[in-house]
């Protein structure tokens, strides 16, 4: 998806530019962060806690004395990570699923929608207290949890574009020639879905940022010693009425992040057309 997206990096509008260097620097800061940061991750470096900005802390200090950037850095890594991890499984297991309910046939199509419109009638919120509640908090877990939530969102999107696109004339000749259902659903539906469904994963990695940074901020989602943007968002909550760098940080990062990422979707050329 990446690479699809860099080949068509001029035709991008300003805004889609500015969206692309959003997330391609928060990619490098997830990959290659916690190998730049200054200090390790659960130190306690600083005498004063919310210290502001100084040439040994560039972004001060948290709650306990430790440094905010060297925290950041290694916070992004989760909330990128699990992110894109579950955007891309959720969006996966969806589309392919749609793909089986346009050429399967209404004895495939019925089953498969009602039990996506269950699912989508439980809030993601409710869903996700729930079996981090039963089962407790745990990265896979969460990877899981985002995942369940936003499948049947991209199944109905995927399906809608699927439906239409099986009726195409081209469709119908790929059919006339004896071609497989796999065939169809894979060589001649799938290619032409394309465009909608980055649109489309943009959307449900902007959801599941703010889900999990959601649950973070609730003391559900990655653990301590461990913390994502929005771990780093909660336990230096105190530090609000000073202003402080180690709340604003985060927030600035989160918000950032989702911004990047709906510019750079917006900007794509010709996401909402068919190939």
């Amino acid at each position: 998806m990446i690479a699809h997206i860099l080949s068509q990096a001029k035709a991008l509008p300003l805004s889609g530019k500015l969206g692309l260097a959003l997330v391609l620097f928060w990619l490098a800061v997830a990959l290659f962060g916690p190998m730049l940061a200054p200090y390790p991750v659960g130190a306690f470096v600083a005498y004063d806690v919310f210290d502001g900005q100084s040439a040994a802390h560039w972004l001060g200090s948290d709650y306990l004395g430790r440094d905010v950037l060297s925290r950041l850095l290694s916070g992004a890594r989760y909330t990128v990570g699990l992110a894109a991890a579950a955007a891309m499984l959720a969006s996966a297991t969806g589309t392919a699923l749609a793909l089986t309910a346009a050429v399967g046939g209404a004895k495939v199509d019925e089953p498969l929608s009602r039990f996506m419109d269950m699912l989508i009638s439980i809030p993601s919120k409710i869903f996700s207290l729930v079996l981090v509640a039963a089962f407790g908090s745990s990265l896979p877990l969460l990877l899981l949890i985002a995942a369940i939530t936003y499948v049947p969102g991209n199944y109905r999107i995927a399906r809608a574009l699927a439906v239409n696109l099986a009726q195409m004339d081209y469709v119908q000749v790929a059919r006339a020639r004896g071609e497989g259902r796999f065939h169809i659903a894979i060589a001649e539906v799938l290619p032409n879905m394309i465009h909608p469904l980055l649109a489309d994963f943009g959307l449900r990695f902007v959801f599941i940022v703010l889900l999990l940074s959601g649950l973070s901020f609730l003391g559900l989602g990655v653990q301590p010693p461990d913390a994502d943007l929005g771990s780093l968002v909660r336990e230096n909550i105190s530090g609000l009425g000073e202003g402080a760098l180690a709340i604003i940080a985060p927030a600035v990062a989160i918000a950032t992040l989702t911004v990047g990422v709906n510019l750079l979707i917006d900007g794509l050329p010709g996401r909402g057309k068919r190939a």
